[in-house]
């Protein structure tokens, strides 16, 4: 296990520092305006925010807008980059199922794209829920299966990448037993093989969006379509015996 969690740490590390420090893509950002959109639909509340899963950090000065975060990542090297850039964020570097947390709670838990990459599915719901105060919401983001493996070419993992993908039947079923799932859907629809491909190119969503705005795209993550699936889930009262 010690071994496994070793090579995460240095597939994250390097993943992290030539990507996420570098860039954001379309699927991160969508995925970003999401949470916000969340996040504002009760201004004026400071809350205590978890992100599990921060990578480089990019969310975290955006999410301390909304109160106060503390973040997360197994990537050691790069969170001591993103605490000089971040002071006002609390990173804590490990494995999050291995940190100890003692009692403390929080308002919201974030986490975008983590639930693929570990290893007990199960297990890493129930430590989310067990940080959550009762009511507290986890406003989550992962892989939606059947789009990337029927519509997408994706390389193989790497050593030391773990890869789960899920579906929506999956994803409501993974979080059921803890949480009351306010809303999952889907965005950023996204192809790269098959008639997919041609239906979400740039050259025929251009001209479309120009007329449009983004119903199209909107339309498409509505039935289903995108690469991310998403959920805003309640955390379940726990009931005293």
């Amino acid at each position: 296990m010690a071994d496994s969690i070793s090579m995460q740490r240095d597939f994250w590390n390097r993943w992290n520092a030539s990507t996420r420090e570098v860039h954001l893509e379309e699927v991160s950002f969508r995925q970003a305006e999401v949470v916000r959109s969340w996040l504002a639909q009760t201004p004026g509340i400071e809350r205590r925010i978890l992100e599990v899963g921060c990578g480089a950090g990019w969310f975290c000065g955006e999410l301390a807008e909304f109160g106060e975060v503390t973040a997360t990542d197994l990537s050691d090297e790069v969170l001591a980059r993103a605490q000089e850039r971040l002071p006002n964020v609390r990173f804590i570097a490990g494995d999050f199922m291995q940190l100890d947390f003692g009692g403390e709670k929080f308002d919201v838990i974030v986490s975008l794209e983590v639930l693929s990459h570990i290893a007990d599915q199960h297990a890493f719901i129930a430590k989310l829920a067990s940080h959550l105060h009762d009511n507290g919401q986890l406003m989550l983001a992962t892989q939606n299966r059947p789009i990337l493996q029927k519509y997408n070419r994706i390389p193989p993992p790497s050593p030391g990448q773990l890869r789960r993908w899920v579906d929506k039947k999956e994803l409501t079923s993974l979080l059921s037993k803890h949480f009351d799932v306010l809303e999952l859907f889907s965005v950023t629809p996204t192809a790269n093989k098959g008639f997919m491909r041609i239906l979400h190119s740039r050259t025929l969503n251009r001209p479309i969006r120009a007329l449009v705005g983004n119903r199209l795209d909107r339309l498409k993550e509505s039935i289903g379509l995108g690469w991310t699936l998403m959920a805003r889930a309640r955390k379940k009262p726990v009931l005293v015996q």
